[in-house]
């Protein structure tokens, strides 16, 4: 009984502190709940178009050379190609900034850089750390992180205070499901009870794989918990890739073309949505093709080939497979905090219980706010 007090009132107090954090990470996560499908549909009128007499695609090279005859001082990275015929190249040139060129033309179409993408980065940024800049954002980071992680101790100290005396059908009823009739104080507690104990699985993942992707100690847990040891420092678990083979550049013989490489790759990939070919940077002597075979945001349908660069031939199978089991499981966490690593349902799920926090967070205020006019009444009667 005491030990249920205590953890009570520690709920109330750490639920009172972060509440009106918890409550804009929450509103904002509900408006990126469909971020990429919004984006995706922003961009709809950008389509390459296929001629009646031909519906041969130009040569990456060419499409490639369109783009530095645009703009010769854009530094490309990249080049994505989607299975979609009517879909148009997009080219990274960095900052996440893309330009979509129509692949039978040659003609860049426009770029990515549109008011509802801008919208939803500064939504990002207000969830990520309250949108404040150069230093600030650290002073941000460091609250959202914090609140994150007291989250977790309300939802993990709620399922507790849920835990009923006795488990008759009757007082079950009252804590799982919405009871009609009730008002004030009684309706607040039901629904408070009851989106909690509904919500309480899928915002643990949610608020587990937030603090994973804030805090190095949390990354690093999960590599410990299956036995593995963490990736050094000085490179990040999502970005360290295997030890790649050296390869020498013959200075007499010509690099294959990017067309070649991507041919080679969608002959290796079935089923792939999308082919990323990167832009090899200085003297590097390999090309890497990245496969998507989902939605882009599932970590688990996506692989690399690395081809030679002077020869075109594969020379290794890399990306999500071959990772060990720590960084599968860190990079799946990744985006099983937007839910997306389930595609649409689990977007959907994610979205619907972030809405139910919103609801704990005002059952849980008004429910406070009661106690404390209670206790002050309490307190003028006596005196």
């Amino acid at each position: 009984m005491m030990l249920r007090t205590v953890v009570f009132w520690v709920h109330l107090c750490v639920g009172i502190t972060i509440s009106l954090v918890i409550l804009m990470m929450s509103v904002t996560g509900i408006l990126l709940t469909y971020e990429s499908q919004i984006n995706k549909w922003d961009l709809r009128e950008f389509r390459s178009s296929p001629s009646v007499d031909t519906s041969t695609a130009l040569p990456l090279d060419t499409i490639l050379s369109s783009v530095t005859e645009f703009d010769h001082t854009l530094e490309v990275s990249a080049i994505r190609i989607r299975s979609d015929a009517y879909e148009p190249a997009a080219i990274n040139v960095g900052s996440g900034l893309l330009l979509f060129v129509d692949q039978y033309s040659g003609e860049v179409i426009g770029n990515n850089d549109r008011p509802i993408r801008q919208f939803l980065r500064t939504i990002m940024y207000w969830h990520r750390w309250f949108a404040l800049e150069d230093d600030n954002r650290t002073i941000g980071r460091a609250i959202t992180g914090a609140s994150n992680l007291g989250f977790l101790f309300l939802l993990l100290s709620g399922f507790y205070l849920w835990l009923p005396k006795n488990y008759a059908r009757k007082t079950l009823r009252r804590i799982v499901w919405f009871q009609a009739g009730l008002q004030g104080k009684a309706k607040d507690f039901n629904w408070h009870n009851v989106i909690g104990i509904w919500t309480v699985l899928p915002l643990l993942i949610i608020v587990i794989s937030g603090s994973v992707i804030s805090y190095r100690w949390a990354s690093d847990t999960v590599y410990l918990l299956v036995g593995e040891t963490p990736p050094s420092r000085t490179a990040s678990s999502d970005t360290v890739t295997a030890e790649q083979p050296t390869l020498t550049i013959d200075p007499t013989q010509n690099p294959v073309s990017y067309q070649q490489i991507f041919d080679r790759a969608a002959e290796d990939a079935v089923n792939w949505r999308t082919i990323t070919i990167r832009i090899p940077q200085d003297d590097a002597n390999q090309v890497v093709a990245l496969v998507d075979r989902g939605s882009g945001r599932q970590p688990s349908k996506q692989f690399e080939l690395v081809f030679n660069q002077n020869t075109g031939e594969l020379v290794e199978r890399a990306g999500y497979p071959t990772y060990s089991q720590g960084r599968k499981i860190r990079r799946w966490l990744r985006f099983a905090h937007t839910g997306e690593v389930f595609g649409l349902p689990g977007q959907t799920l994610a979205g619907i219980v972030t809405l139910g926090t919103t609801i704990l967070i005002w059952t849980g205020l008004a429910m406070a706010w009661r106690r404390f006019i209670k206790t002050i009444g309490k307190e003028g009667r006596r005196n």
